[in-house]
């Protein structure tokens, strides 16, 4: 996990294990959405099939890995008096093609987003109005306005097994892309208990 300044806040990149990346993929490929996990209503996106996680899943498969991550990004960010963290909640998105996420930001104190599956070739650039479309499937982080030596967006292009952490009011957007495919991703909200 480092911990970085694209602009204002501090975020944290690292990467998941191969093995929570397979306990993920395998829970969401054998769990058809029923009522009770479709979180699609709840969320600001564009994308029909999104999965929430049953606290006791995330516990007992999950959070060991997700709290370890954010314990070193607060380390580095120079948050060193944490009691507990807790995940609000989590859940996965699975993007296809067309679909999107609008700029958002989150609940809690910590947001992050995991990359599961990415569409071969999902960045290929087409081009529109004689310009290349670099957004395909890429995700943009907001803050602030450009100003001199100030940029506002940072731009990543996930891989799988990329883990982003950062603040939950951190603007974000999701792009679509123009392929077959998923571009699966799993997103969680963290409240921090500090000692007193």
């Amino acid at each position: 996990m480092k911990a970085f300044r694209a602009f204002g806040p501090t975020m944290g990149k690292g990467k998941l294990s191969k093995k929570i990346i397979k306990i993920i993929n395998d829970q969401v490929d054998k769990s058809p959405i029923t009522k009770k996990n479709d979180y699609s209503s709840k969320l600001v996106s564009q994308i029909k099939n999104e999965i929430k996680f049953s606290n006791s899943f995330i516990n007992k498969k999950l959070s060991k890995e997700l709290i370890k991550n954010i314990k070193k990004y607060l380390e580095k960010s120079n948050i060193n008096n944490i009691k507990e963290i807790k995940i609000i909640n989590l859940w996965v998105v699975r993007q296809l093609k067309n679909e999107y996420n609008p700029i958002h930001y989150h609940e809690g104190q910590l947001s992050g987003v995991g990359y599961l599956k990415i569409p071969k070739n999902m960045n290929q650039n087409k081009m529109v109005k004689n310009k290349k479309i670099k957004t395909n499937g890429t995700i943009d982080f907001i803050n602030g306005q450009k100003n001199f030596l100030s940029k506002s967006i940072y731009n990543l292009n996930p891989k799988v097994g990329d883990l982003m952490i950062f603040p939950n009011y951190l603007m974000h957007a999701a792009y679509p892309f123009n392929i077959e495919g998923e571009r699966r991703s799993f997103s969680f909200n963290i409240k921090i208990i500090f000692k007193k």
